[in-house]
């Protein structure tokens, strides 16, 4: 009788031991999605008058179509263009890569109603939004592999912005002619999961990597969504715009 007790407590202790390990498990996996669904029709105005910018509203979808050409200027213009300026920047290293830039055929078919995916997607290279003068947005790479901007970054013109092989202008970082015209802490445009990007500043206080999540963005209001929504922001230090992928789930980029 005296070993049947001790087995029967010892058996006890065993399923305790299991029932408590299994629940810790669970727990540490418990990664919930937010099934909040935002609504961007409120911002489409703001690609209205854009020169070399068209677009239209197809069922739930903003379709965007951009030549890219920046409205500003750069000596990254054929230098006979009245756009041409040579390099006025403040970085002493700046070292103009060869491209020149090319006027492109570019649509963006973006959610109306973005929502936070369940499965986060990787951006690519390429476009991956697109800023509020028409010029696409690109992610925090130089290249495949994930190369890093570090030398890159020293051919950004002056409104830091530069044009790849193709002659496709864009921004890898702040797009300071943007953030100087419309304020640091404007909208600045889209990528194209839907969510919009805004500048360096929020609520009077500069932005951080430490204040924003793995994506690189945060819920709050804005001064376009009064009631608050999910968003990206520029940032000073890497990876600028976008982390570890998409927020929401993209739509469709062609060019």
């Amino acid at each position: 009788m005296k070993n049947y007790k001790i087995m029967m407590l010892l058996f006890a202790f065993l399923s305790f031991g299991c029932s408590s390990d299994e629940d810790n498990l669970d727990s540490g996996n418990d990664q919930s999605t937010s099934d909040t669904v935002y609504d961007i029709r409120s911002i489409v105005s703001k690609f209205d008058n854009i020169d070399g910018v068209t677009y239209s509203i197809n069922g739930d979808f903003l379709e965007i179509t951009t030549n890219g050409l920046p409205d500003h200027k750069s000596p990254y213009w054929e230098q006979g263009n009245v756009m041409y300026e040579a390099y006025n920047g403040t970085n002493p290293n700046w070292n103009k890569n060869p491209n020149t830039i090319q006027a492109q055929n570019i649509t963006f078919k973006i959610p109306l109603y973005p929502k936070e995916a369940t499965i986060k997607e990787a951006t690519s290279l390429g476009p991956i939004g697109i800023s509020l003068n028409g010029v696409a947005f690109f992610n925090q790479y130089a290249g495949p592999n994930n190369q890093p901007l570090t030398n890159e970054i020293n051919s950004f013109d002056q409104y830091l912005g530069h044009p790849q092989n193709s002659g496709q202008y864009h921004y890898h970082i702040e797009p300071v002619y943007l953030t100087s015209k419309l304020g640091k802490s404007s909208f600045l445009g889209l990528l194209a999961d839907g969510f919009p990007v805004y500048g360096p500043e929020e609520n009077g206080g500069t932005i951080t990597n430490s204040d924003l999540d793995d994506y690189h963005g945060h819920v709050s209001v804005t001064p376009d969504f009064p009631n608050g929504i999910y968003h990206y922001h520029i940032t000073s230090d890497d990876p600028y715009l976008n982390g570890s992928g998409y927020y929401g789930t993209p739509g469709n980029v062609s060019q």
